[in-house]
């Protein structure tokens, strides 16, 4: 724990969330500046200002050959593959440290492990819904790029497009219900900005609850001994 700490520092965090935004932003909005349509006009041999009109639809703004092999090949694919592997080895190493602690002791296992196995359970399901948001947009990628004469519903597509845009909203919602601190968070801004009840941004959290808690208590007994004098 004490070596995460050394490594994983805020500083660092900060620094790895932006480079994954920025390679996102490249990654996803680079084919968008339409080289795609340029090169199937030029192809044509005409570039009219009528020629220039363009459908906005998925497959005929990004190219597939993008698509499949730099995009799902390269970006998409092994990652999955890997945060599998990497899933796999921590749920093997967690139930392995699981049954040390019951053959040395008889004491809880839960104590030591049922956070990280809690933790682990939920960026698992993160992982699940992604590869089911996303999966099947890139398969009908693939298709569309070997198969050029396979026909595919359009419905098909939209839906695959939009499972692909709700992965995003569903995450802070799994964040929220299975990690504590995610759902305080979410309460406190569902009260400050949403039901403007907390304008000030002073609702207790869990530590300050315990802090007044304790002070109620010790004044309590105070009043107590008093009254016994």
């Amino acid at each position: 724990m004490a070596s995460y700490k050394r490594v994983v520092t805020p500083q660092r965090a900060r620094l790895a969330v932006l480079l994954c935004w920025l390679v996102s932003i490249l990654v996803g909005l680079t084919p968008m500046f339409g080289w795609n349509n340029l090169r199937h006009l030029r192809d044509n041999g005409s570039l009219v200002s009528d020629d220039l009109v363009v459908k906005c639809r998925f497959e005929t703004v990004i190219s597939m050959d993008y698509m499949v092999y730099f995009n799902f090949f390269g970006w998409v694919l092994p990652p999955l593959l890997l945060m599998l592997l990497i899933y796999v080895e921590i749920f093997y190493m967690i139930h392995k440290q699981l049954n040390k602690k019951v053959t040395v002791s008889h004491a809880d296992p839960s104590l030591y492990f049922g956070k990280e196995l809690k933790l682990a359970k939920s960026l698992a399901l993160v992982l699940l819904l992604f590869a089911v948001s996303w999966l099947p947009l890139h398969i009908l990628n693939c298709i569309t790029l070997f198969c050029p004469k396979c026909d595919k519903p359009a419905s098909l597509v939209f839906i695959a497009i939009l499972l692909t845009h709700g992965n995003s909203a569903v995450n802070p919602i799994v964040y929220a219900f299975r990690i504590k601190k995610f759902r305080t968070a979410f309460w406190k801004i569902c009260h400050q900005y949403v039901l403007c009840r907390d304008p000030v941004g002073q609702l207790p959290q869990e530590g300050s609850r315990r802090i007044q808690n304790t002070s109620r208590r010790l004044r309590n007994e105070d009043y107590d001994d008093d009254d016994d004098v």
